[in-house]
């Protein structure tokens, strides 16, 4: 097992999104969290990465282990650097007033010193293709699919093995939606492990492996993705039926 979130509950002042939730990732896996706005799933992850929130404290209780050990302490620097894991936020964050180039690089600063990272480059624009003809163009004139293409691949060049995205899809057109899918499916084929957060319910559940019901901090649902689709409560609640 790879990771585990162990009975989580976290709390922000009078604010408590989770409740005591409990699911892992194996490794090569790809895992999606579903469920409504405000449901808990990016505190999920800002909890996995050890993001902390700018509002208020956070407060946690349950664990999170990653290859048996207790992430809890760990800073986000090291689960980037030593864990080798990347969050793709949503809303992306680039840094605007630089460039494609200087965002992709940006995001090498955890990398090995002097490290040859020719390759790395060139398979970020073999994945895709238009940050390469914008590599010097300012990101903040690139389009919306652009913009996530950049973010998922500043993502890649710290050298991640295990890709977390939150609302990659978000406020994407159909076409670049699928192309986006479809290169996060190259990625697993490839051996990358992947936890998914999608308001598309049923794009995100025909991509991961399995998935897991987020419902008001709590889990509502899990099993394959085969299951959740075929699951009654979760077609009426998520997949429009």
């Amino acid at each position: 097992m790879l990771l585990s979130v162990e009975n989580l509950e976290v709390k922000y002042g009078n604010i408590q999104p989770l409740h005591g939730i409990s699911f892992h990732v194996n490794e090569g896996e790809i895992v999606t969290l579903i469920g409504a706005n405000g449901a808990g799933k990016t505190t999920s992850l800002h909890s996995i990465c050890r993001l902390a929130p700018p509002e208020a404290p956070r407060v946690i209780a349950g664990d999170i282990k990653f290859r048996g050990e207790s992430i809890l302490k760990t800073s986000p620097s090291d689960v980037v650097k030593n864990l080798k894991m990347a969050l793709v936020p949503e809303g992306r964050h680039i840094f605007g007033n630089l460039t494609v180039m200087e965002n992709l690089e940006l995001a090498t600063y955890s990398r090995e010193k002097g490290a040859d990272l020719k390759q790395e480059y060139q398979r970020i624009f073999d994945l895709f293709p238009r940050l390469h003809e914008r590599r010097q163009q300012r990101s903040e004139s690139l389009s919306g699919g652009e913009q996530q293409m950049l973010a998922v691949g500043r993502a890649l060049m710290t050298g991640c093995t295990f890709l977390l995205l939150d609302e990659p899809s978000m406020g994407l057109a159909p076409r670049l939606k699928y192309d986006l899918f479809r290169t996060l499916k190259r990625l697993n084929e490839e051996g990358m492990t992947i936890l998914l957060i999608e308001q598309n319910a049923s794009l995100a559940l025909h991509l991961a492996h399995r998935g897991y019901v987020l419902d008001t901090g709590e889990i509502a649902a899990e099993g394959t993705s085969d299951e959740l689709l075929g699951n009654p409560d979760v077609k009426k609640a998520y997949l429009g039926g």
